[in-house]
């Protein structure tokens, strides 16, 4: 068994240096997992089509695509978790990448056990483990002014029953939000219950993403009175009941 709990971690490792590619791979097998590595955006596509994975770790910058345009359009219909490997490891790329859909984001040069501690880590968050079990007993599945937000599944439904596509940062602020309906949370304590490790993010961040999520919602344009309240020089406010 690995660490996660799970008997074997299936990875897809897109990378396209060859020397860093053999590296992992052989590095990430040692550690019990079933690793697929390959070199460019196709046949990241084609290995997709023939299986399923459980995490994928994407270089930023392939020679027939751009990790960032590849996160996007994956997380738009998969729920796969995502840690990008970049050289470019500068705030701004790493808080793209992460508000566009990636699980985790690790700079090069990094140690691979950190890598593999990171992949342990998202693979818990993702499949609702850890952070399901610790949540004080609240069930995986809430339900609010006819949304259903499935957070095992990773899905959120519309009252007329559509499923509404969340990036990861937009699902880790909906979860903590929903965890602590009628309370007022400051943005220095949002940012610390959804920052993921290893990611250094700003106020201006939760900003972006309460935003995004209002949107979302259909609360864009009812700050004062919305399911996602803005308390003015205190922080947000999720105002509705929650039942699971």
């Amino acid at each position: 068994m690995t660490p996660t709990g799970f008997a074997v971690i299936n990875c897809l490792l897109v990378e396209d240096d060859v020397e860093i590619r053999a590296l992992l791979e052989g590095y990430l097998n040692g550690y019990g997992m079933a690793v697929t590595a390959v070199g460019q955006a196709q046949a990241m596509r084609e290995a997709l089509r023939s299986r399923s994975y459980d995490v994928m770790l994407l270089d930023l910058m392939l020679p027939d695509g751009n990790g960032l345009d590849i996160c996007r359009q994956l997380r738009a219909d998969s729920s796969m978790a995502i840690i990008m490997l970049t050289a470019q490891g500068d705030p701004v790329s790493r808080v793209i990448g992460l508000e566009l859909g990636a699980d985790d984001y690790l700079g090069k040069p990094f140690e691979p056990r950190e890598l593999v501690a990171r992949i342990h880590a998202v693979l818990r968050r993702s499949r609702g483990g850890v952070a399901v079990k610790e949540d004080k007993g609240l069930a995986p599945v809430a339900r609010f002014q006819g949304w259903t937000f499935d957070r095992v599944k990773r899905r959120l439904t519309s009252p007329e029953d559509v499923m509404v596509d969340l990036s990861s940062a937009e699902f880790r602020l909906l979860s903590v939000l929903v965890d602590h309906a009628g309370q007022v949370l400051s943005r220095d304590r949002l940012l610390d219950m959804t920052q993921p490790p290893g990611a250094v993010l700003s106020d201006r961040s939760v900003d972006l993403t309460v935003s995004r999520l209002r949107h979302k919602l259909r609360d864009a344009g009812q700050a004062g009175g919305g399911l996602i309240r803005t308390m003015r020089g205190e922080g947000y406010l999720f105002a509705t009941q929650v039942r699971a």
